[in-house]
């Protein structure tokens, strides 16, 4: 059994971290069976020039750097979706999935746009780019805009992929307001809904706001505050009686330190759920000749599950990340619409 099979095999749902069409077939072969995207991702393709027919074809639409950059989002997520239609349907839609990033635009700190117009957006793009998708789940940030929005979205029958979660607080706020929507629908039969829990980000943090830290604790609050989380949302659905798993999503599972192994975040949460992982770290984990076994439940010794409950509010972890997380979400549109301005010039 390969590493990647193991992982899969001890429970883990393997979904890629890009949309490449040529990553997603060859993850799917491996047991991959959803994908999610972002405007890095697009970025990164675009940059290789194996798109620049289908921007050439765009731009002769008369489409503005804007409307491309969503029409080749739109048509590349198309593409993924088709090759996990199958998991979808043989699971009856809980798996299978592939994510869509609403405009992280709507964050942007510059614009200076009221609340109420965010929210207002979020729900508008949401039916916008849901409608007619049987496995595209729509992926709103978990800011006080993109929480005020989903009630109305899950209303309406999206399926939802909460994102940019750091915190209990912002997980609990996002599982109440999707539950109250689904609530809402006529039936809970095509009810689905994943929490993105960002986890390497936490420990970059930990390491700069909270250095007294000791080393048996330092580089385990983001998988510590990940599982706790997943405890909790295993624990609130679990008398709902629902057809379809609502599930955590371990996001942010690449390492951000040389010495840390590549698949530390992939071996910690082993055993439930789903993660996405970046490519580099599916080939690590791939080459790693490494067996997977359930870890998600494993929890470090109670001395230091006391140490960092004493030492890191969470509170402050939630605002410095999110400040950083709204930059992190809206600069990369802003570099994706650069790319598609000067490809289109390099193009004409």
């Amino acid at each position: 059994m390969s590493p990647l099979e193991s992982l899969i095999a001890c429970g883990t749902r393997l979904w890629l971290d890009s949309i490449d069409p040529e990553l997603v077939k060859r993850d799917r072969a491996a047991g991959a069976t959803g994908a999610t995207s972002n405007p890095v991702i697009i970025s990164d393709l675009i940059r290789t020039g194996r798109f620049d027919a289908d921007i050439q074809r765009l731009v002769k639409q008369g489409l503005s750097d804007n409307d491309v950059a969503w029409q080749l989002t739109d048509e590349l997520v198309k593409q993924a979706q088709s090759v996990f239609l199958p998991v979808w349907e043989e699971t009856k839609g809980n798996d299978g999935y592939v994510s869509f990033e609403l405009d992280p635009l709507l964050e942007d700190p510059h614009a200076n746009m009221p609340h109420d117009e965010r929210v207002r957006r979020y729900i508008e793009l949401g039916k916008k780019w849901s409608a007619g998708h049987k496995n595209r789940m729509i992926k709103v940030p978990a800011t006080p805009a993109g929480l005020a929005a989903l009630e109305e979205l899950c209303a309406f029958g999206i399926t939802l992929n909460v994102t940019l979660i750091f915190s209990p607080r912002q997980y609990q706020a996002a599982r109440d307001a999707v539950w109250r929507g689904a609530q809402r629908r006529d039936n809970l039969t095509q009810f689905k809904s994943v929490y993105s829990i960002f986890v390497s980000r936490v420990d970059i943090y930990t390491e700069k706001q909270v250095p007294s830290l000791s080393p048996a604790a330092q580089g385990q609050v983001g998988i510590v505050n990940a599982k706790q989380i997943w405890a909790a949302n295993r624990a609130y659905w679990a008398d709902k009686k629902l057809p379809l798993a609502q599930e955590m999503i371990f996001a942010s599972t690449g390492t951000k330190k040389p010495e840390d192994p590549p698949w530390k975040y992939v071996d910690s949460f082993a055993g439930s759920d789903i993660q996405t992982n970046p490519p580099a770290t599916n080939d690590a984990v791939a080459k790693s000749g490494r067996s997977f076994s359930r870890q998600v439940d494993q929890l470090p010794p109670q001395e230091v599950l006391s140490e960092i409950a004493a030492k890191v509010d969470i509170a402050k972890l939630e605002t410095v990340l999110m400040q950083e997380g709204i930059q992190k979400f809206a600069d990369p549109q802003k570099a994706l619409l650069k790319v598609i301005g000067e490809k289109r010039g390099a193009l004409s």
